[in-house]
């Protein structure tokens, strides 16, 4: 698992439809997720520390964890299925641990709230993000290019109890 943070809010250029952006740490990596408009305002209000004069849905799905001594670890955004990503919100309450399913854009607006981490699987970020700093994944791919064609088969077997090459008295036994 990798964990995400929110990057933003931003608007598809075709069909003008919310999509949250979530970046890994390196923010090498971008995972673009289509959410409702709803859900849209619920992560710019949590992104922004908006207080609403009511509690809105997520804000009272906080306030119900609160009050019945319920902390969320963390969300995971663990599957991709025809286009639709699947989460779950991993609820403690003492020493029981449940996890709930969750639409995505939810289970993101509650861990804002809540200041609660991001997980994505590898296998959802390998089939759905998009690369960020294209000029850092070149240099990282010539890098390992060059690394592999200087690499040579006795620089991987290494056997158990034997001395590196550079010490030659066992070579010579």
């Amino acid at each position: 698992m990798i964990e995400m943070n929110v990057a933003g809010i931003a608007l598809d250029a075709v069909t003008r439809s919310p999509i949250v952006l979530l970046k890994d740490g390196s923010e090498r990596r971008a995972l673009p997720i289509f959410i409702g408009q709803d859900q849209a305002k619920s992560i710019i209000g949590a992104l922004e520390n908006q207080i609403p004069p009511r509690p809105l849905t997520h804000d009272l799905i906080v306030n119900l964890f609160q009050a019945w001594g319920m902390e969320l670890d963390r969300i995971i955004i663990h599957s991709l299925q025809d286009n639709t990503f699947y989460a779950v919100l991993c609820l403690r309450q003492g020493d029981t641990k449940k996890e709930i399913d969750c639409r995505p854009s939810d289970a993101i607006s509650i861990a804002l709230r809540t200041g609660s981490p991001i997980w994505v699987m590898e296998e959802v970020i390998a089939d759905a993000s998009i690369p960020v700093d294209r000029d850092a994944d070149e240099e990282e791919r010539r890098a390992f290019r060059e690394f592999v064609e200087k690499l040579r088969p006795e620089d991987l077997i290494q056997r158990r109890g034997e001395v590196p090459e550079d010490n030659n008295e066992h070579e010579q036994q």
